[in-house]
């Protein structure tokens, strides 16, 4: 299974400014494996070493001798570990908090190393006890599989390369191929195990399976770091999102989750599970400006899961209804298909999303990009092509462009762009190089 991470895995690797890294990112997005089969592909010898539950690693770090400790770590995982040419991988790091701290010294002292670390986003987020290596670190984020990884994983290579070719409207004859290719993304999104699974098997009810018993486990780990207090709002939360997103309106209410539930009862819970890399928060903006920073409101915002497979095992969507027709695309008020964009982008490019409404919210935009240049985008689930807000906006400012992805064929006007919702990725990938 291809991951795009793994060429910038490469340049950390070749840098003469190399520092420990630090691989992000939720439980089960495969950052375990990723390191491993880059150690093995990469270097002439891996050392992995799993911290959970491992006595031995509590008793090696009684200080920050970095000798000492690449001894210890070298008896530990049987293997010799070599400055440049073995890399080490410290997985679940989170369980050993003063680890982390240790990265700071083998960056100051014994920088020939190379040193990986990987484990609950959460856990490494609060560690407390100790210092965290602040500035003494690299780090990156592997999510879900995207949708052109999914498009790698189910041998569609060719497909891929054609379309980084950018030649956009050469690919409407393709759409039907895409619509397809995306209906079956929709039903099995991009954790790793579950794509695995489906390619191997087909097995749809096993995919499922599967899916409610990620969801299970990420439920679980909220009380092994979270007070007994904030898990409870945490799940209050985490299972009010589908019903949120199948609203017309799509900004989170408080009062959805209980009656009179109040910002200062669930603003730590949203945090917590923003920090867990499980729910992506896209901001409402008040204006369409640079920089966007000034116009924020972030009183108003809209909550979207990790992935999109695992949204419709929350809300049992039949598989006939994601993998047969177009019933996908419109059902829940394009609820998947927000959170399909949602995923795409923050997949690719890890930074901030946005959201805009008039003030008396007459007018909505259901995304804006910051991608050098700000684009206003809406999200259509069908192959309606009227987009009456984005109209209306970009009528403001002439010189503006919007993008509105559907499902109808590539076509450029104008001011507005219509992209075929399953060349969503590449496209962003080519306008944030314009």
């Amino acid at each position: 299974m291809e991951r795009f991470l793994y060429k910038k895995l490469l340049s950390w690797k070749n840098s003469k400014d190399r520092k420990p890294l630090i691989l992000e990112g939720a439980r089960q997005v495969g950052k375990t494996w990723l390191l491993k089969e880059f150690g093995k592909n990469e270097y002439e010898n891996l050392a992995y070493i799993n911290c959970d539950n491992n006595p031995q690693m509590n008793i090696l770090f009684s200080d920050f001798d970095t000798a000492r400790l690449i001894r210890g770590f070298s008896a530990i995982s049987g293997e010799t570990i070599l400055p440049g040419k073995t890399l080490l991988v410290l997985d679940e790091i989170q369980e050993i908090p003063i680890a982390l701290t240790s990265l700071k010294y083998f960056s100051e002292n014994a920088p020939e190393y190379h040193i990986a670390v990987a484990g609950s986003f959460l856990g490494i987020l609060i560690h407390s006890g100790t210092g965290f290596p602040v500035g003494k670190t690299e780090s990156m984020t592997l999510y879900p599989l995207s949708f052109f990884e999914f498009l790698l994983a189910s041998g569609k290579k060719v497909l891929l390369d054609t379309i980084k070719e950018h030649r956009f409207e050469e690919l409407n004859p393709l759409l039907p191929q895409l619509t397809e290719l995306l209906r079956q993304y929709y039903f099995t999104g991009g954790m790793p195990e579950v794509v695995d699974l489906y390619i191997r098997t087909q097995d749809i009810h096993s995919v499922r399976q599967l899916q409610k018993s990620i969801i299970r486990d990420y439920e679980r780990d909220f009380s092994k770091h979270v007070p007994e207090n904030d898990v409870i709002r945490m799940l209050s939360v985490w299972n009010s999102i589908p019903s949120q997103l199948a609203k017309e309106n799509k900004k989170f209410i408080y009062s959805a989750i209980r009656k009179g539930a109040r910002a200062k009862d669930y603003e730590k819970a949203i945090e917590w599970l923003k920090n867990a890399g499980l729910i992506y928060k896209v901001t409402r903006i008040k204006k369409i400006e640079k920089p966007v920073k000034f116009y924020e409101d972030d009183e108003c915002f809209k909550l979207f899961i990790i992935d999109l497979g695992l949204l419709g095992a929350m809300v049992d969507s039949p598989a006939e209804d994601v993998l047969i027709g177009n019933n996908v695309f419109s059902t829940y008020k394009g609820s998947f298909t927000e959170q399909y964009f949602a995923q795409q982008y923050f997949s690719t490019f890890g930074n901030k999303l946005y959201y805009h409404t008039n003030e008396n919210s007459t007018l909505e935009i259901d995304f804006v990009v910051d991608l050098k240049k700000i684009y206003p985008v809406e999200v259509k689930a069908e192959t309606n092509l009227r987009s009456k807000s984005l109209s209306t906006v970009l009528k403001q400012d002439e010189t503006r462009q919007g993008i509105r992805f559907s499902m109808s064929p590539y076509k450029k006007q104008e001011q507005i762009t219509n992209v075929p919702l399953p060349l969503a990725e590449e496209y962003l990938k080519a306008i944030s190089l314009i």
